[in-house]
């Protein structure tokens, strides 16, 4: 099964690419295969202009080369663009399978977002206020979890925006496409756990100018993240029992 389905919004192209990247990402094609693009195209059942095309994508990301005498081949991993926004949501697609990613954006988050919640205490202003506090009503109101993960991600690309520091803003790549699958399965597990209050705390704290008090709640909001994250495991182990 190629994964390639004609005739949807998303593009012949842009499913290629996909599907070739997933099979890198996943070792099914392992660092330093050489790709056969004839073989590649008669599985995807494509052209090979539009291999070829696709591996200009993944060569782009880091993920493939090619030499004379060699062909294409799979880079090593450490050669990879693990912070572009599509080697992120490929990445985060299949976290189910590789539940260590979810323990590694919980690491990311631990670094930034106590920092950036500091931050914000120091430099919001009325906007990035209002910002915060749209994204707790929409949480507050959120009727099913789509809108509940909506209105995390937008809690957190509110937060940092109040840093007033461009390059923490950029790390909202990492955290919407992480925070989006990693609610998706603590809401499957807990249903009816209420994020507000926790939230809330951050943003009292950052409406006070308190930057000890925005970072600590920040800290046990994410304290709280990792139980549910623990708990997620459990439950997940358990039904593969």
């Amino acid at each position: 099964m190629t994964g390639i389905q004609r005739g949807v919004s998303r593009g012949l192209h842009g499913q290629i690419v996909e599907v070739m990247a997933k099979r890198i990402l996943s070792g099914t094609i392992p660092e330093g295969a050489t790709i056969n693009m004839t073989d590649l195209q008669s599985d995807l059942g494509v052209s090979l202009t539009a291999v070829r095309e696709a591996l200009k994508v993944l060569t782009a990301k880091g993920l493939v080369d090619a030499r004379q005498k060699r062909g294409t081949f799979v880079r090593p991993r450490s050669d990879w663009n693990l912070l572009d926004a599509d080697m992120i949501r490929w990445h985060f697609s299949d976290a189910d399978a590789r539940p260590e990613l979810l323990e590694e954006l919980h690491e990311v988050r631990g670094i930034v977002e106590p920092a950036a919640a500091r931050l914000a205490a120091l430099r919001s202003d009325d906007s990035h206020l209002a910002a915060l506090d749209e994204a707790l009503a929409a949480m507050e109101s959120a009727g099913d979890d789509l809108a509940a993960v909506a209105a995390d991600i937008a809690f957190h690309r509110a937060l940092l925006a109040a840093t007033g520091n461009e390059l923490l803003t950029k790390m909202e790549v990492i955290m919407e496409t992480g925070l989006a699958d990693r609610d998706r399965l603590v809401h499957k597990v807990k249903p009816s756990d209420d994020p507000v209050p926790s939230h809330r705390l951050v943003v009292d704290a950052v409406r006070a100018h308190d930057p000890e008090g925005a970072e600590l709640a920040m800290r046990e909001l994410l304290a709280k993240a990792a139980e549910d994250l623990t708990e997620v495991r459990g439950s997940t182990r358990r039904r593969r029992r």
